[in-house]
């Protein structure tokens, strides 16, 4: 069987031939633990600490700046609680958005028991948080400010850089999730001006299951695994060494290659959309801001249609992802695309198709024509 053209790449990446190659010796024979003073544990230490700087390198930063982590949601949960903790005497007060991965909404939720209050603030119709907003919800008692880079629905990308010196201004901590953003578009801590950054490796052409964190020097969060001392103590527990080689393979080849992959799937991504408006017309509609946006992200609503029926039709010959998802027979809308306020109408028959290195030109050829002949049969019924 044919596999389907693979067009949710936001979702996960497969590894690339590189990565696989980098890290096949501590899957055959690189056993050794890296904590180990003998010959055995040697080679992985040299080959984590040479990961590390490589995932430094793509973000600008000091190779002693960066944790690793099982993902970008250990990641977030190690920012925003060990942030909140560290910082639970200067006040008690948080500012998110309302269109933050689970991975934030879940763990500022989790920190109510605690004491802490969270402002969730609005987006517009492009999915972006205003400067003015953030301004205005800060808070005498506000201690962090966590924001992601790109979303992972739309792809808007947001004014991190700005919100940045917002904070500083006023001694807040910034955190932001770039699981997202993290090798497909630059991604450089120091322009950025945050204090603590979140990697994940799946979303870059790595294993699942390795991440990093990136912590400012002048920035001290809780604790967050407490045991034998490693990662310079921030996180207890044996390296994953296999993986974190993987992430930093990964993330040398996306510095390498950055303008490429931007102007390759960007160039894919466009194909696509030109392809579907050209034959669809206004039976689509564009989610996320039109240039503020992930190269290789395409949200699209399609007016009157069950997007999990869409994807159930054009699954055997194109894999994508839903915006809606089916629940007891109703179609419920993200909360992405609620916070945006997209129309119900074309909300819940909406698709994200997010395109990578591997996607070729043909694939988006195929892919046009299986979606639009999926979207005439149920017009046509």
């Amino acid at each position: 069987m044919t596999q389907p053209i693979y067009l949710d790449y936001n979702g996960t990446t497969p590894h690339a031939p590189e990565v696989i190659e980098a890290m096949r010796p501590f899957l055959e024979h690189e056993f050794g633990n890296p904590s180990s003073s003998h010959w055995y544990g040697t080679t992985p230490k040299k080959a984590v600490e040479k990961s590390r700087n490589q995932v430094a390198h793509l973000l600008k930063c000091d190779p002693e700046e960066i944790v690793f982590t099982s993902g970008g949601t250990e990641s977030n949960n190690h920012a925003i609680y060990g942030m909140a903790m560290a910082r639970k005497n200067s006040g008690n007060h948080i500012i998110t958005s309302c269109i933050e991965h689970p991975a934030v909404l879940e763990v500022c939720k989790a920190l109510s028991p605690f004491g802490f209050e969270t402002t969730y603030l609005p987006v517009d119709r492009h999915g972006l948080v205003s400067l003015s907003d953030v301004e205005k919800a800060m808070r005498s008692e506000t201690i962090l400010i966590t924001i992601m880079h790109s979303n992972n629905e739309v792809g808007t990308i947001q004014p991190i850089e700005e919100m940045s010196r917002i904070a500083k201004q006023h001694s807040i901590t910034m955190h932001s999730d770039a699981a997202q953003s993290v090798g497909k578009v630059p991604v450089d801590v120091r322009s950025l001006g945050v204090d603590l950054l979140s990697v994940a490796g799946h979303k870059l052409y790595a294993p699942k299951g390795v991440g990093a964190l990136y912590i400012r020097r002048s920035v001290k969060p809780v604790k967050f695994m407490y045991g034998a001392g490693q990662e310079s103590g921030w996180r207890a527990g044996t390296e994953n060494v296999l993986e974190i080689v993987g992430l930093g393979k990964a993330c040398e080849i996306a510095e390498r290659d950055l303008k490429q992959n931007i102007s390759h799937t960007k160039t894919l991504r466009d194909k696509l959309h030109h392809g579907l408006a050209s034959k669809l017309g206004d039976l689509i509609l564009l989610n996320g801001h039109p240039e503020k946006r992930l190269p290789n992200t395409l949200n699209l609503s399609f007016r009157s249609l069950s997007a999990p029926m869409l994807l159930e039709e054009i699954g055997g010959e194109v894999a994508a992802s839903a915006g809606a998802a089916c629940h007891a027979d109703t179609v419920k809308m993200s909360h992405v695309l609620n916070a945006m306020k997209i129309p119900e109408e074309s909300g819940k028959g909406t698709l994200r198709f997010s395109v990578g290195r591997m996607t070729t030109a043909d694939q988006i050829d195929r892919a046009i024509d299986v979606i639009c002949t999926a979207v005439r049969k149920f017009k046509s019924n």
